[in-house]
């Protein structure tokens, strides 16, 4: 889960580097709080919240199976986000998701560490 997170935490990073470049100087709102996020989006991002971690993640997966899908889902997040950055970063951000990514996978099967 903790590497779920940090793949997220580098999606988000992206997006928001690119939402406050693409932010006109006349926007009062500020890119990154709640009030950039759409309400059904909102709506069901507060629905997931309220029924607690997903019961996969709890789940016995010797081959690690689910971690893949997940990791594989976080980096096409990412890469959606990079996609709506401005051209200029649009590559720097694909190599960071893609890079992150390749090393999250690699962590696969070694022990996590402690916290």
């Amino acid at each position: 889960m903790a590497t779920l997170i940090r793949i997220l935490r580098g999606a988000g990073a992206c997006a928001l580097a690119g939402a406050a470049l693409a932010a006109s100087a006349q926007e009062t709102t500020q890119a990154g709080t709640d009030a950039t996020v759409n309400p059904t989006v909102a709506r069901q991002q507060a629905q997931e919240i309220a029924r607690g971690d997903p019961a996969r993640w709890y789940r016995n997966d010797p081959e690690q199976q689910t971690l893949r899908k997940e990791l594989g889902a976080a980096l096409q997040e990412a890469r959606n986000a990079c996609r709506k950055a401005p051209a200029a970063e649009r590559k720097s951000c694909m190599d960071e998701a893609r890079a992150t990514w390749q090393r999250e996978m690699a962590q696969l099967g070694k022990p996590m560490p402690r916290q």
